[in-house]
């Protein structure tokens, strides 16, 4: 690929590719956007059958940084790192101790914690080599596990989406189809159990269905089988492009909300999905959680507060739906627009000189 053509396509600023040898470590670190502070974003580990398809997901989802964060009102920047390994085999001491070397070479650029494939645990490694990490557990001076923070902005996301769409904000004998049940989706649907919904899951972790079933009552579908459920709400809750022309016309849902990243695998799906009345919660705004977690424990964490900037995901979404309604254009579209508008006027007030 034309990394530079790609970068310059959507305003990356930075690609760095970390390499050691002895500690197993190929990795490669993200910065898309700047503008509102140093760059934030977590750590995926993922066995990427190319280089390529490295060097596209960390594109992609530290460009989804940089909206998440001015989303949700944060002043940070997008990144994201994504370490090419088996997280199931390739894990080790030396490999995050030479990641967080990495990643303090940058100087507070660039922050990250846990993602997809990596746990809190990890980067008890890295910090031993940095104070860029985050979501730390909380016998070491973190604030623990972000994915009960993202599963809890999910949960208050879908309820701005049924007050949407059928006027109310119980979730109540709704029929919800879970795409992944790893961390996010396993506090999501207990969260949607508990308020009485009829939950459908899916994954291609068998140990996360067993894990599921065995403390939740739900019906549990083959992975690809979960685009076919019919239910009101498809929450998404694995990895990114699942919004895809092959998928779409299998919906038979009213809303997605979930909290996968880049749910949209092309912008264009934003409108097939509006033509087909299906409302779609930006998937930015609704996984914000995690994120405002992080930024929080940066600045000092207090659960307290977190939980309640997390809370405020659903009054976020309920003015992208009416927004997005307003100027008949879709959800992402809306949700867009908005974070565009606040990343330019904040860059802006930088411009003023300010005497070192």
């Amino acid at each position: 690929m034309e990394i530079f053509e790609a970068m310059a396509r959507d305003g990356h600023e930075q690609v760095i590719f970390c390499s050691n040898k002895a500690a197993g470590l190929k990795a490669i670190i993200g910065i898309h956007d700047t503008s509102l502070g140093p760059a934030l974003g977590g750590c995926r580990m993922w066995p990427y059958a190319t280089e390529e398809e490295a060097v596209v997901d960390v594109l992609r989802l530290s460009k989804g940084m940089t909206y998440k964060s001015a989303a949700a009102g944060c002043n940070y920047g997008g990144g994201k790192m994504v370490v090419w390994g088996d997280p199931k085999k390739d894990k080790s001491e030396a490999l995050f101790r030479a990641l967080g070397r990495f990643v303090e070479g940058l100087d507070g650029r660039f922050y990250t914690g846990t993602d997809v494939g990596t746990a809190s645990s990890d980067f008890i490694w890295s910090s031993y080599e940095t104070d860029k990490v985050s979501a730390l557990p909380e016998e070491f001076g973190g604030s623990g596990d972000s994915s009960i923070t993202t599963a809890f902005g999910v949960w208050k996301g879908m309820k701005a989406c049924v007050k949407e769409v059928f006027g109310t904000e119980s979730l109540k004998g709704l029929r919800i189809a879970v795409q992944g049940v790893g961390k996010v989706g396993f506090h999501l649907v207990g969260h949607l159990v508990d308020e009485g919904a009829a939950v459908t899951v899916s994954d291609i972790n068998r140990d996360y269905v067993d894990r599921i079933t065995s403390k939740y009552q739900v019906k549990v579908v083959e992975p690809d089988a979960i685009y076919d459920v019919d239910c009101d709400i498809f929450s998404p809750c694995a990895l990114g492009a699942v919004i895809n022309d092959d998928t779409i016309k299998r919906l038979k849902c009213k809303i997605i909300a979930g909290a996968a990243n880049n749910q949209l695998k092309e912008h264009r799906h934003g409108h097939d999905l509006q033509s087909r009345g299906i409302l779609y919660a930006p998937d930015y705004v609704i996984n914000a959680g995690g994120m405002i977690q992080v930024v929080d424990e940066l600045q000092g964490f207090n659960k307290e507060r977190a939980f309640k900037k997390t809370a405020a995901i659903q009054d976020l979404l309920t003015r992208i739906f009416a927004i997005s309604k307003r100027d008949g254009i879709p959800t992402m579209q809306a949700a867009n627009v908005m974070v565009e508008e606040r990343i330019e006027s904040i860059s802006k007030v930088s411009r003023v000189f300010l005497r070192g």
